[in-house]
């Protein structure tokens, strides 16, 4: 078989064209395969790692190429002169020269199954040894057991014997399902460059389902804290013909030339691409007279030509919520999922993968990333998918490059969902959305994945879409065109990264000035990062911001909210005061430390009387907190109490609720009733579309819609009213 030594690094790989081999190419399962790497190895002498190349591409790692070398050198150790099987003019023992001369091809072929025989030949001899009547063919006989106790000895010292041997008892020689044990190559059509474990890891099934054409398996692996993700997208399952389609397309479209407009726009090059490949699988199809899924083999040619691979079929299970690669290209992918939480994948991503990857976020991004700006901050679209990219190379990463994304959902939280999930309670809900329609400055704080830009979207929904919405970000996380499609009068703004700055982007403090500019508009920082933080703050206390305005900033209590601005970010303390509410999420974990809930654990306002220290001299007062026994976020007596200042504030400024705190807490209880009414109905209905945004929005719409009519009916917008001409809209969409 034609074979090849390709250097790769300080690697050595051994790569074989076994494209028309007569036998399987796979090594755990054919003996043939088997020896002709052995025999390759033996010329080669020196191998890291073995590739077998026919349409699938197998690859075996360096600690299983080691276990082959050391087999395919030993062999040759096992060849036996004659006479030291039996001694010279002997008239018995040529079934026992016949029997060593077979073992070292058989070794290289099956060396389980050789190991197991010899030594079972060895008690079977030993056996007759005992039992010898003929003083001279016990000497003879001698002398044959002393050659099978070196071949044995010779056998027992490799290390794929001693993995193998505990678990001999009941194998039948010719069995290659023991090889399944040791040996698992990762595999990957020659189309793409991922590579995957096909097969699955001993354990329990914890979980299973599909995501479009792909399978998905949780396992819980014996004596291991982390699941295992094991995923087989439709590449990996294709006939043939298939196979020998999308190859053939694949070269074909890597001569297409995209308009300019295309470039501008990825997703046109994208639907062209697809829309090309659905027209020459049809053809194909018409052509060759049989049936193919149109749609599958367009989807896969797209994402392995324009798109990210199987990094697009991780991206869209929903259930994902964080992914990680990590340099050197040694280990797997790994996953955080919203059931399983941390989770090692099947999935290895290969070098020439990652470098196609670095060069499709650059040119998507218009950002560089080189040993010069070693830092990408930039998103992936496609579809509904959207996701935070953050890629670092050399000079920042000295193993080369390594990507984390945070995968946002297709559609914007809502409180009603959070609500749902118990992220926080219905009168956490109301709360906020009475702060919303209050057009407070609110902060959104908490570790990094504590949910905080999640919870800021379910913000961004309680906007009313009779104002317009501003969004300043570095990179795009914020669901502004999904708003768009609500229609919100929404203007996203671009400005420049704080990390990887672009001489031709805007400063994130000049586009929160130019926000200043284009009228009254509630004001969303996708994060609170660096020197814009002066301009916010200073918009802030002049009052150009004349409605809501929210940000997410990361700390984990008011205090360290108020270290970060002020210590950090240089705003004055006096300018600080500017802030009215802090949302304060964090990761709950529990006593085992093995899994982890987010919670809202914090709503605490900001007092304007203090003067040096927020915190002695009391400026932070919480409105509701965290009980972890109960993991429940409860209102304090402050809240209950009518003490809170920001809340009285906004009262002040309605005729209805001035001096009037029980009408001010009733219209906050009104909106938490109507948010747990929704998830109610959305429970007992099994019809979670009614928590999604496009529900949520026209909700709230109703609600304040309702409270209009009953205001101008009565005098007051009495809350049971309101509630029930609101459920009964409600009842009537359903």
């Amino acid at each position: 078989m034609d074979y090849k030594v390709k250097r790769a690094g300080t690697q050595n790989v051994l790569e074989m064209n076994l494209l028309d081999a007569p036998f399987p190419p796979v090594i755990e399962e054919s003996e043939a395969c088997m020896e002709q790497v052995m025999m390759a190895i033996r010329k080669a002498r020196r191998v890291h790692r073995i590739v077998l190349v026919e349409r699938r591409i197998r690859e075996y790692d360096e600690n299983q190429t080691n276990l082959l070398t050391e087999v395919a050198l030993t062999a040759e150790k096992l060849i036996l002169p004659e006479r030291e099987v039996r001694p010279s003019g002997s008239p018995i023992g040529a079934d026992w020269v016949e029997f060593t001369r077979k073992v070292p091809k058989a070794f290289m072929r099956d060396p389980i199954g050789t190991f197991t025989e010899v030594r079972r030949e060895l008690t079977w001899q030993q056996i007759e040894q005992e039992r010898e009547i003929y003083p001279q063919y016990k000497a003879i006989r001698k002398v044959y057991l002393k050659a099978l106790e070196g071949l044995l000895g010779t056998m027992k010292e490799l290390k794929l014997i001693k993995l193998v041997e505990p678990l001999l008892e009941g194998y039948k020689v010719g069995d290659r399902t023991i090889y399944r044990r040791v040996f698992r190559a990762t595999v990957r059509p020659n189309f793409t460059f991922t590579k995957l474990l096909t097969q699955y890891p001993s354990g329990e099934e914890i979980d299973s389902y599909k995501v479009g054409e792909s399978e998905v398996t949780i396992i819980q692996r014996p004596s291991q804290v982390r699941l295992f993700y094991h995923l087989i997208p439709p590449e990996f399952k294709l006939s043939e013909v298939e196979y020998e389609l999308i190859e053939r397309i694949k070269e074909t479209l890597i001569a297409y030339k995209p308009k300019s407009e295309e470039l501008v726009e990825p997703e046109a090059t994208r639907e062209a691409i697809h829309n090309i490949a659905v027209d020459m699988v049809k053809e194909d199809a018409r052509d060759r007279r049989i049936n193919l899924n149109v749609n599958k083999l367009a989807d896969i040619i797209t994402r392995e030509t324009v798109g990210f691979g199987a990094l697009e079929v991780l991206l869209s299970d929903d259930r994902i919520q964080d992914i990680t690669i990590n340099a050197p290209l040694v280990n797997p992918v790994f996953v955080y999922h919203a059931d399983a939480e941390d989770c090692e994948t099947n999935i290895y991503p290969t070098v020439e993968e990652t470098l196609a990857w670095a060069a499709r976020l650059r040119l998507l991004s218009g950002r560089p990333l080189d040993e010069s700006n070693p830092v990408l901050d930039t998103q992936i679209e496609f579809g509904e998918v959207r996701a935070r990219v953050a890629a670092i190379t050399r000079s920042l990463s000295p193993f080369g490059l390594s990507f984390a994304l945070r995968r946002h959902r297709a559609r914007p939280w809502t409180l009603p969902l959070f609500i749902k999930h118990g992220m926080l309670t219905p009168l956490a809900a109301g709360l906020a959305s009475f702060f919303v329609d209050g057009s407070r400055t609110m902060l959104v704080a908490g570790t990094r994945g504590a949910g905080k830009t999640s919870l800021l979207q379910s913000l961004m929904v309680e906007i009313m879409r009779r104002y317009r919405v501003i969004t300043v970000e570095d990179t795009l996380e914020l669901p502004v065109r999904y708003m768009m499609g609500l229609n919100y009068n929404i203007q996203s703004m671009k400005v420049q990264s704080p990390i990887n700055p672009i001489e031709s982007e805007l400063t994130a403090a000049a586009g929160i000035r130019t926000s200043l500019r284009l009228g009254d508009s509630a004001l969303i920082m996708g994060e609170v990062r660096s020197t814009e933080a002066l301009a916010l703050y200073e918009a802030m206390r002049v009052g150009a911001l004349a409605n809501v305005v929210a940000g997410t900033i990361h700390g984990d209590s008011p205090y360290g909210v108020y270290d970060r601005v002020v210590n950090d970010l240089g705003v004055p303390k006096t300018s600080f005061k500017a802030t009215d509410i802090i949302m304060v999420a964090n990761p709950i974990k529990s006593a085992d430390g093995l899994h982890k809930v987010r919670r809202l654990v914090e709503i605490a306002e900001v007092r304007k009387h203090w003067e040096d220290d927020p915190l002695r001299e009391n400026g932070f007062v919480q409105l509701m907190k965290y009980n972890a026994k109960r993991d429940l976020l409860e209102p304090t007596s402050v809240l209950m109490d009518g003490e809170s200042e920001i809340i009285n504030s906004i009262a002040g400024r309605v005729r209805e609720w001035a001096g009037d705190f029980e009408e001010v807490w009733k219209n906050i209880e009104l909106r938490a009733r109507l948010k747990q009414r929704l998830v109610e109905v959305a429970t007992a209905t099994s019809r979670n579309e009614l928590l999604e945004a496009d529900f949520v929005v026209q909700a709230n719409d109703w609600f304040h819609i309702m409270e209009d009519q009953v205001r101008e009916e009565v005098g007051a917008a009495e809350p049971d009213e309101v509630f029930n001409r609101w459920e009964r809209w409600l009842k009537s969409q359903l």
